[in-house]
């Protein structure tokens, strides 16, 4: 079969976290570096395991920003002793682990979240040590007794379970450390931070090779990871949810198209500084999109962007298209009039199997699975340019399966790599490929979650949260019209002004998410509004030092990750 009448599949890899630095720079939170040792270094060894294969890879340049942040540290801390920003990281690479009591409790808790099935249970000492720690946080003093070897084997084992399978399969300090199981000197500690370092300082670099290959795509997420259709009209939620409500005192965002502006401009800044290379492709955060956004995007000179399979049924039902279950509508780009922006939609059957289905499968019969799903599209579609994409977070899955995904993304790129129906490819090497775009005369705002904003906006926490954010752009736009700021003070007010803005914390507050995470959120939240407010020398409002949201509910994969649909 020519290669042009293959199927043409786009696997989108989105990563992202947002910024868990307090003003200071301190991390309060780990899971960029975790992440990164984890999830981001095995989807680079993936791609460059299978030179045949091709993948888009999208990054939030703030989560950049924080991988390199990470990098620097540990090497000023290997090389000068200069200090590590993140309490975790920072107990591992010390000599003299916390003695405060409070701390060592901490500590050890953080110590605790990994999954149990497949990160914890594998390892006997490391699950030994973690059934003590619960034992023991169940008495208000159970955890002054543990000693300080203890602590040591404890953490490192936590770093050993969070460590990519490519990495464990091919580093001898990896594989020496887990057969020593216990006693844990200073010296394997610092072995080990200095392997975290050496990832974290050239995971990107690895994709940036992989780029310049021809191998992956490098798209983005505009700056901060903010929800765009709604900075721009929050009305627009009532496209796809007429009767949502919205927060009674925000009509509109304040200034809402400057920002998004500034996010796709800083954002691509970023990115370029980075990479080497100015992207064409955008995964607008969420896959959120409105008309409105793709003509910022357009205007910006990105040449695609990509959304949800829900966003694209409303707004082909809303011309009257008669859609059809074999979804020959889905698998094509289209552009919306009047702009030039290509725009692909994520098969949700697809996608969601990879994220919710396979993981308890055997990985060779997941990946055999899903490239019979995407034969029986090729045998069925009837026409020639078919583009299926499929597009999900590339680091939250992982965790769920044996051996971080290992066997199954294996099998998988091995399988699409060779076949005879199938094409690897990129959204923007479609795009090259002459593609033609199926003109689109109406487009329903939406995300990729549910073809809705329902995950940011409508709930009570979530438009509480709106509420906050918006009585802060006042409280910046203020102080910015008074001329109080300028230069570097305006710029790092700007800059914490777009931290704020992110899409995470809305996407965590409601009660359906878990109380935990929740809590996090919640509080990193308020300490990023009150933040912005010094940084304008205003006084923070009284609210931001109380909790707003508390979540309680148990969500599939613990709310990191949500189904294209209801």
């Amino acid at each position: 079969m020519p290669d042009r009448q293959k199927l043409k599949v786009v696997l989108c890899w989105h990563m992202h976290q947002p910024e868990y630095r307090d003003a200071q720079g301190e991390f309060k939170l780990p899971w960029t570096y975790l992440h990164t040792i984890k999830d981001y270094v095995d989807m680079a060894a993936h791609l460059e395991a299978h030179p045949k294969a091709r993948a888009v890879i999208n990054f939030a340049p703030i989560l950049l920003e924080q991988i390199e942040a990470y990098a620097e540290q540990i090497e000023g801390w290997l090389r000068q002793g200069s200090p590590i920003l993140d309490p975790l990281l920072a107990a591992l690479a010390g000599p003299v682990l916390p003695q405060n009591p409070e701390q060592r409790r901490l500590l050890a808790e953080a110590c605790l979240k990994a999954n149990q099935p497949h990160m914890v249970d594998p390892h006997p000492v490391f699950a030994h040590l973690v059934s003590t720690v619960r034992w023991m946080t169940e008495y208000n003093r159970g955890l002054d007794y543990v000693s300080d070897q203890f602590l040591a084997d404890l953490l490192v084992w936590y770093h050993l379970v969070w460590m990519g399978e490519s990495v464990c399969r091919s580093d001898a300090r990896i594989v020496r450390l887990v057969a020593q199981a216990t006693h844990f000197t200073i010296q394997d500690r610092r072995e080990l931070l200095e392997l975290v370092g050496e990832i974290l300082g050239g995971v990107l670099a690895r994709y940036k090779s992989l780029a310049r290959q021809g191998r992956i795509e490098l798209s983005m997420t505009p700056y901060g990871h903010p929800i765009m259709p709604l900075l721009l009209d929050l009305r627009s939620a009532q496209e796809a949810m007429p009767d949502v409500e919205l927060p009674e005192s925000i009509d509109p965002y304040p200034g809402g198209r400057e920002r998004v502006q500034w996010h796709i401009e800083h954002g691509l800044n970023v990115f370029e500084r980075v990479f080497g290379i100015r992207p064409i492709g955008c995964w607008p955060s969420e896959g959120s999109v409105s008309a409105s956004t793709l003509e910022v995007l357009d205007q910006a000179g990105l040449k695609w962007a990509a959304s949800g399979e829900t966003v694209l049924a409303n707004s082909l039902k809303k011309t009257g298209e008669n859609l059809t279950d074999e979804k020959n509508w889905l698998y094509r780009p289209y552009r919306l009039d009047g702009t030039g922006v290509s725009c692909f939609f994520r098969d949700d059957t697809l996608s969601d199997s990879i994220g919710f289905k396979y993981s308890n499968w055997h990985g060779d019969d997941a990946a055999a699975n899903f490239v019979s799903n995407l034969e029986t599209i090729a045998n069925r579609t009837d026409h020639d340019d078919r583009v299926v994409s499929v597009i999900l977070d590339g680091e939250n899955a992982w965790e769920y399966y044996p051996a971080n995904g290992y066997f199954f993304l294996s099998r998988l790129y091995e399988l699409l790599s060779d076949h005879p129906q199938i094409e690897l490819t990129t959204f923007g090497s479609v795009i090259a490929d002459g593609v033609a775009a199926k003109p689109l005369s109406h487009l329903v705002a939406g995300s990729w979650v549910y073809g809705t904003f329902s995950t940011w906006i409508g709930d009570k926490d979530k438009n509480r949260g709106w509420e906050m954010l918006a009585d802060a752009k006042k409280a910046f736009d203020r102080v910015v019209k008074s001329g109080r700021l300028q230069g570097r003070a305006l710029d790092h007010a700007r800059h914490q002004l777009a931290i704020c803005e992110g899409s995470d914390w809305c996407w965590w507050f409601g009660d359906y998410n878990p109380s935990t995470s929740v809590n996090d959120f919640d509080h990193l939240y308020r300490l990023h509004l009150s933040n912005l407010y010094l940084s304008l020398h205003e006084k923070p409002p009284e609210y931001l030092g109380h909790a707003f949201s508390f979540g309680g509910g148990e969500p599939a994969t613990g709310g990191t990750m949500r189904r294209g649909q209801a």
